[in-house]
């Protein structure tokens, strides 16, 4: 863990400065007819769950690069994440995957959750790959699949998945597929999502009064002609058909490249049916890049259709957001860290749009104006912002410096792989 005195240390010595930005601002706002005080609120409710798959380095489909230090067990996950947690504030939850990280003694990591002063986010589960002692191949399909046996196999793991879940005290499952194709004429287009459709009622039909189950939608990768979950159309064919309790996942990353996102959101308030988001960042296809290394104004307009749907009601409940992300080259601690970060960041902007404003050129369409709104809002320099609520929350002014300087990486490192010759990066 990250001692709590390093990181008071570490504010107060630069507190000074942080209070001239942190007074400049509130002028600022103040002229603009902004309560400062009253943003500092709105965002320090915002968080967002940590998946328990982003802690070690990820990879590319040719190779993987270990890095020093990365957690062996769902354990040291957890620990990795109440770092993260401990330095932003605002990652209080973690997002876990069955099988990769089922936990043999449920009650056993509950306890040690609660012990890190974290809780579970939604669960996710496991259909694009076979596991140990499985019975029936997802080669070509799991609840597309033509064969019912192979169907039922995967709803019965769905089903198991919900149950560690109900353990852990998560009250949703997140469902996505790889189902799909890779050439005309392999599926049956209309059958396949017809047989998806079936087995996501079956389970639905089973989920605990109070949980959710988002469906989320991929356009290719690893089916490369069809994929069964597509579109966003799709998804929303599929929550309408199950019921009240399922919605919509949108992940930044599965969207063909100059996809208008920020669209299929409002699209999507509009049917009461937006669920959640995985945040992420791409350039071409799932990258799952760091959130906002590449589209950062696109994030800032997501969040804006976010903000605008929750102050006019079209927004009655808050999406479930969860980080997905896994990098080969960077330190995946501090990337979480860059994340979380980058989306306080992108939520105070959209705090900082003056809604009637950008409602009155939209009015007259004033075309320039309405534009330059935005543009008013997402140029705001909001880091003394975002420091003040961090500080205020009990985090870190500066949580990569402040996480680099503690040594952690360091330490984990000789106790968790002692013949690693990986050297940490200096602060800055």
């Amino acid at each position: 863990m990250i001692d709590q005195a390093l990181v008071h240390d570490f504010n107060q010595s630069r507190i000074q400065r942080h209070k001239k930005d942190f007074e400049f601002l509130a002028d600022q706002l103040d002229q603009k007819g902004f309560d400062i005080e009253q943003i500092v609120q709105q965002l320090a409710e915002f968080a967002v769950a940590i998946p328990s798959w982003a802690l070690g380095t990820g990879g590319t489909r040719f190779g993987r690069f270990p890095g020093g230090g990365e957690p062996r067990s769902i354990f040291e996950k957890m620990e990795d994440i109440a770092v993260v947690q401990s330095l932003v504030r605002s990652a209080p939850r973690v997002s876990l995957h069955i099988p990769w990280d089922e936990p043999d003694d449920p009650q056993a990591l509950l306890d040690f959750a609660l012990e890190m002063h974290l809780g579970f986010d939604a669960v996710n589960s496991n259909t694009f790959q076979d596991q140990a002692n499985q019975s029936y191949s997802y080669k070509f399909g799991s609840l597309c699949h033509t064969d019912a046996a192979v169907r039922q196999q995967a709803i019965e793991h769905h089903l198991h998945v919900i149950e560690v879940g109900k353990q852990l005290g998560s009250n949703a499952i997140t469902v996505w597929l790889a189902d799909g194709s890779n050439f005309p004429g392999q599926l049956h287009l209309r059958k396949s999502f017809e047989r998806t459709r079936d087995s996501l009622i079956d389970i639905y039909s089973r989920l605990p009064e109070d949980w959710r189950l988002f469906t989320e939608h991929k356009p290719y990768e690893p089916a490369f002609y069809s994929t069964v979950v597509q579109d966003w159309g799709s998804s929303l064919m599929l929550a309408q058909a199950m019921g009240e309790r399922a919605s919509c996942l949108v992940d930044l990353g599965h969207h063909l490249p100059n996809a208008n996102i920020e669209q299929i959101v409002a699209r999507l308030i509009t049917a009461g049916k937006l669920g959640g988001f995985h945040f992420n960042d791409s350039k071409y296809g799932d990258d799952d890049l760091t959130t906002g290394s590449i589209h950062p104004y696109q994030l800032f307009l997501v969040f804006n259709e976010l903000i605008d749907a929750q102050y006019d009601g079209g927004l009655t409940e808050a999406p479930a957001y969860m980080i997905d992300q896994s990098h080969n080259l960077k330190d995946p601690i501090e990337a979480l860290l860059q994340s979380v970060m980058e989306l306080q960041r992108a939520c105070a902007r959209a705090l900082l749009v003056d809604r009637a404003l950008l409602s009155g050129y939209q009015e007259e369409n004033d075309v320039l104006m309405a534009e330059m709104t935005l543009k008013e809002a997402y140029e705001t320099d909001v880091r003394p912002l975002v420091r003040e609520v961090r500080m205020r929350k009990g985090g870190s002014t500066d949580p990569i410096n402040t996480f680099r300087r503690s040594g952690y990486r360091k330490k984990v490192n000789q106790v968790r792989t002692a013949s690693s010759s990986y050297v940490p990066p200096q602060s800055l």
